[in-house]
């Protein structure tokens, strides 16, 4: 990614919150900022870059910083940590990038799809390389120790005992990094965050939420590779892409009759690899992924339409209402038509007290 003949753009960051750090690369790189709702968006269109990074900063010490941008030329951020260090949760929706500490030479590379935790040592340095002309779209997901920690829902005694001790390390006395594997589902987690519609205050607590969401994938697969439970994979990235691809399509299309040996063929893969590639991104078999999506399409069907339970069942694919009725209350502890009637209930109730 980065060479000694590359004549790159380097950015220094003395900068003390997010909000410095995104000004300071406006220095040097141009464009302008906007703020909507604590939602700054840093536009970019010239020689420099074709793009946007944005930043929220949230009271309870934790920001968000998302970059969908093209850079012209190499760019290298080079981030004094002794001014603002606080612990960066990154992932590579598109594209991606390099990280190295200070003290290091070798530049480690944050491939597409990988979840990545890193934090640097007091008075260390982090150096981030951005190639040139390649699309990117990073989320990272900054947390300021001592801020955290002051909020009382925080309880991070519950995380296993490396990442506690980064957490508890208030003063900053240590580096850490952690390269994992593949994690799509923080994919369809952070595309969820980017194509959120709302405004205002809705909007960020929208994304607020997400956050949480975004940052419990992180810390859990941390996890399980700490537990040594990560599921190694013989699958390849673009052939998580195409298992990925094919559940987005199946999401859209639920009633579709689908077989193993026509989604096989379809990709491509063979039937045990579509098979390892639903356990490791989703946690369930082809045919119990298909069957998720198809009751979570029939429960906003029962909450969102006048369709009666058995108009539900036949357009999202099933043949038997027993049936459906049956892994329906199975999966959600209640029965369709008890669940439509709570549905139902309450918009009852307002119409008898407003007549």
């Amino acid at each position: 990614m980065h060479t000694e003949n590359t004549i790159a753009v380097e950015i220094n960051i003395t900068a003390k919150d997010t909000e410095g750090t995104v000004r300071q690369i406006q220095d040097v790189i141009g464009g302008n900022i906007e703020e909507r709702w604590g939602e700054f968006t840093l536009t970019v269109n010239n020689l420099n870059a074709h793009g946007t990074i944005r930043f929220i900063t949230f009271d309870w010490g934790v920001n968000l910083l998302e970059y969908d941008i093209i850079f012209h030329k190499e760019v290298v951020l080079i981030m004094d940590a002794s001014a603002y260090n606080p612990i960066h949760f990154a992932y590579c929706l598109e594209g991606h990038c390099g990280h190295r500490f200070g003290y290091q030479n070798e530049i480690h590379t944050l491939e597409q799809f990988q979840s990545v935790i890193i934090t640097s040592r007091d008075g260390g340095y982090n150096y981030g390389y951005f190639p040139k002309e390649e699309k990117l779209e990073i989320n990272i997901i900054q947390i300021a120790r001592k801020k955290y920690l002051k909020k009382r829902l925080n309880n991070v005694s519950q995380l296993n005992e490396k990442l506690y001790r980064v957490f508890m390390d208030e003063d900053h006395e240590k580096a850490f990094a952690y390269f994992g594997t593949y994690n799509l589902k923080l994919a369809d987690k952070i595309g969820a965050l980017r194509k959120i519609k709302q405004k205002g205050m809705i909007r960020i607590l929208q994304i607020e939420g997400m956050i949480y969401q975004i940052l419990s994938i992180h810390i859990q697969q941390h996890d399980r590779a700490m537990k040594e439970e990560v599921l190694s994979t013989t699958l390849l990235k673009r052939e998580l892409k195409l298992i990925r691809n094919l559940a987005k399509n199946i999401i859209k299309d639920v009633a579709k009759d689908y077989s193993l040996e026509q989604l096989s063929e379809e990709t491509g893969l063979p039937q045990a690899k579509l098979q390892e590639g639903f356990k490791l991104l989703y946690a369930r078999t082809v045919t119990e992924y298909i069957r998720h999506v198809r009751l979570e399409a029939a429960r906003d069907l029962i909450r969102t339409t006048d369709m009666n339970i058995s108009e539900i069942v036949y357009s999202i694919g099933f043949s038997s209402r027993s049936y459906f009725s049956k892994i329906f209350k199975d999966k959600y502890d209640i029965s369709p038509n008890d669940f439509k009637n709570k549905v139902e209930l309450p918009t009852e109730e307002f119409v008898t007290l407003t007549t």
